[in-house]
C-alpha cells in the first residue's frame, strides 16, 4: 500500500570537531610549504636524508599544537609513510626518509630516530633513539678511524602497542606489546608482550603473567630483638 511520498534521511554532515581538525591540517601544509620547497630543493642537491636532517631540526624547535601540525604536515610528505594521526613532539629529529610511522604512534620529546618502522599505536617516551640498527659504525680495523671503515642501516622495527620507555636506545626490533625500561639498550629483538630492561635488555617477564609474591617469613623463625638470628 501507497502511503504517501518517502522523506529521504538526513545524511550526517563531518562534526565540528573533525571539520575544525581538517582545517588545521590545510593551515599547516600552507605554513609548512616553504620548509618543503626547501627540502626538495636540499634533496636534489644533497640528497634526501641530508635534506630531512636539516629541516626536522628546524622543525623540532616548534612548540605545542602548532609544532604538531606543522611537524605533521611535513613529514607526511617526506617520509616513506607517516599516518595523520601520528603525533611527533618537540625536539624530535628524523635522519632516514625511509622512516614509517603509522596509526596512532606517539613519539615523546626530544627522540631521535633513523631508519625505523612504528607499527600502530607505538608509543615512545622522551629521549628515546632508535638509530638505523647496530651497525651504522664498523670498529673491526684498528689500523683506521672507526669514521673510515663505513657501516651499514637496516630497518628497525617496533611493533604494534609497544611501549618503549625514557632514553631507551633500540638497536634490534621490539616484539608487538612488548614494554622497554626505561634506560634499557635493545641489542638483540625482543619477542612480542613481554617487559624488558637492562643493559644489555633482557625479558624480565610475560606482560600478562602474575608477578611472582616473594615468600614470608615464617612467624617462628623472625629473630627477636636481643636474639641472634
Amino acid at each position: 500500500m501507497d502511503t504517501g511520498p518517502h522523506r529521504s534521511e538526513p545524511v550526517p554532515g563531518p562534526s565540528p570537531r573533525r571539520a575544525a581538525k581538517a582545517a588545521l591540517r590545510a593551515a599547516a601544509l600552507v605554513g609548512v610549504f616553504p620548509v618543503l620547497a626547501a627540502y626538495w630543493l636540499n634533496s636534489a642537491l644533497l640528497g634526501r636524508n641530508r635534506a630531512l636532517e636539516s629541516a626536522s631540526q628546524l622543525l623540532s624547535l616548534l612548540p605545542g599544537v602548532t609544532g604538531q601540525y606543522l611537524r605533521r604536515a611535513f613529514l607526511q610528505r617526506v617520509l616513506e609513510r607517516c599516518h595523520t594521526s601520528a603525533l611527533v613532539e618537540f625536539g624530535t629529529l628524523f635522519s632516514q626518509a625511509g622512516a614509517v610511522l603509522e596509526e596512532n604512534v606517539y613519539v615523546g620529546p626530544r627522540c631521535q630516530l633513523g631508519l625505523v618502522r612504528l607499527e600502530r599505536d607505538v608509543l615512545l617516551a622522551s629521549g628515546v633513539q632508535i638509530p638505523s640498527g647496530g651497525k651504522t659504525h664498523y670498529f673491526d680495523d684498528p689500523a683506521r678511524p672507526i669514521r673510515e671503515q663505513g657501516g651499514e642501516r637496516r630497518m628497525v622495527t617496533i611493533g604494534a602497542g609497544a611501549w618503549v620507555g625514557t632514553g631507551a636506545i633500540i638497536l634490534a626490533d621490539v616484539g608487538a606489546g612488548t614494554v622497554v625500561a626505561a634506560g634499557a639498550v635493545v641489542t638483540k629483538p625482543l619477542p612480542g608482550n613481554v617487559i624488558a630492561g637492562g643493559v644489555p635488555a633482557r625479558v624480565i617477564r610475560h606482560r600478562f603473567e602474575k608477578p611472582v609474591a616473594l615468600p614470608e617469613e615464617p612467624a617462628g623463625l623472625v629473630a627477636q630483638p636481643g636474639e641472634n638470628p
